[in-house]
């Protein structure tokens, strides 16, 4: 059963990937979405890590449109189908479905910004991730700590998909990717 704070994340999810703003979102939305973020970090959509991101967001509308019974390259899904997606085969399914979806586009940011190449963020990445989604009114450092499960001062992708899904579920207020 999803709760209110659920569905007002998803709601708000939907409105942020309808990039175009025609009450639904289909394949377009998603590669804008993709470059909107690489644009946010500078990087170029001909890049490997820019084609990564392209591909991971890609993906995950393949995922929604799969899920939906829609063609990829024409369908469109409407909110609420959306939400129903969202609940259905994402959230309530565990991590596992939620990792499935969402795992490849935080692999994927985490390329963009990890700049010393270990495969984790750490502090000053972490802040460079939150400035380019555009996200406000979060303390970089605090967020960091909640988010750094294990205490060892990075944050591994997996520490960031739980926090992607803790943020939908309502147990945390950061939007990871963009809000």
């Amino acid at each position: 059963m999803t709760s209110s704070v659920q569905l007002d994340r998803t709601q708000q999810r939907f409105a942020l990937w309808d990039v175009n703003g025609d009450g639904q979102i289909d394949q377009a939305d998603f590669d804008a979405e993709a470059q909107r973020i690489l644009q946010a970090f500078g990087e170029s959509p001909n890049s490997p890590a820019g084609r990564h991101m392209t591909d991971a967001y890609l993906g995950m509308w393949s995922f929604f449109a799969d899920k939906a019974g829609i063609d990829e390259q024409t369908g469109a899904l409407t909110p609420e189908q959306f939400n129903h997606i969202a609940e259905e085969h994402v959230l309530e399914n565990g991590s596992a479905g939620f990792g499935r979806a969402v795992r490849p586009t935080i692999q994927a940011i985490v390329e963009l910004v990890d700049v010393d190449g270990d495969g984790q963020v750490n502090p000053a990445e972490f802040k460079t991730w939150l400035d380019a989604i555009g996200v406000k009114g979060v303390q970089p450092a605090e967020a960091f700590r909640q988010i750094d499960v294990n205490g060892d001062g990075h944050l591994s992708v997996e520490e960031l998909v739980q926090a992607v899904r803790a943020y939908h579920l309502g147990d945390l207020d950061i939007p990871l990717l963009g809000a």
